[in-house]
């Protein structure tokens, strides 16, 4: 029986013999907005399934769902009707508390807009979630370093973000992401803020992250270039799941913009 807080290893339902174990499983998910007008309805009867090692991106035009499914799906928001279970853990069946724990444990989140701290250093940032979970520094020290180093920022460790270009923020936050070793990665438009290059450099990390380390990497992205480098693309509409394209992470930018057309055009 798993202890109460022990989110690890807990077995998925949806794990079939001979495939990897299912990290991410919504089962006719629909979140309803209600306010002083008509209800809008963001997600209308979504069904997923993300597999451990892969790197899904989620696409659709502006007001389609999409940033809402990677809210539904890292626990910020709870959905109107239907299930979503990570690692197995049904998250509508957690109090507030113990979803605030189990997804400062078991995911990282990569914020458009970064979210470092400016008075720490990158050294600091990428240790913060430890430092909130009441944990000294020097426990995770070596597992700092190692994580600049695979984020190429070793020799920025020492730098405040307003030392560090947009491109090292972000490659901080993906450092700070992987700090606990989470079951799933959410990055929600990650290079949003981030020039060509810099943006090239980001989906890259993500990519090489994904298949390096195994990790589950769920990403929401309006650029075609960018989901060309995940295994698969999630096309939504109108709240609805349309269709789905599989570049394979090859980076075929041009595969997934004239799917991604086909499918919600």
């Amino acid at each position: 029986m798993t202890a109460p807080g022990d989110f690890r290893d807990t077995p998925s339902p949806l794990r079939a013999v001979g495939e990897p174990p299912v990290v991410v499983a919504a089962e006719g998910v629909r979140k309803v907005y209600e306010g002083s007008g008509s209800p809008v309805v963001a997600l209308n009867g979504v069904d997923l399934a993300v597999p451990a090692g892969a790197f899904y991106a989620i696409m659709g035009a502006s007001g389609s769902g999409k940033s809402t499914l990677l809210h539904v799906v890292g626990g910020l928001t709870r959905p109107t009707d239907g299930v979503v279970r990570v690692e197995g853990q049904d998250l509508g069946a957690m109090s507030d508390r113990a979803r605030t724990i189990f997804r400062r444990r078991r995911m990282g989140i990569i914020f458009q807009e970064y979210n470092l701290l400016p008075t720490l250093t990158a050294r600091e940032n990428v240790a913060l979630p430890v430092l909130v979970d009441g944990r000294p520094l020097r426990d995770v020290e070596a597992r700092v370093d190692e994580l600049l180093a695979v984020v190429h920022l070793t020799a920025r460790a020492d730098h405040r973000p307003d030392a560090l270009s947009g491109g090292e923020q972000q490659r901080v936050a993906i450092a700070r992401a992987l700090l606990n070793d989470p079951a799933i990665i959410l990055a929600d438009e990650p290079t949003g803020n981030l020039d060509s290059k810099q943006s090239v450099e980001i989906w890259t990390l993500l990519r090489r992250i994904a298949r390096e380390q195994g990790k589950t990497i769920l990403m929401v992205t309006h650029e075609a270039q960018g989901a060309g480098f995940a295994d698969r693309v999630i096309v939504l509409k109108d709240g609805r799941i349309v269709g789905t394209l599989e570049p394979k992470g090859a980076a075929d930018a041009a595969l997934v913009a004239t799917g991604y057309q086909e499918l919600a055009g």
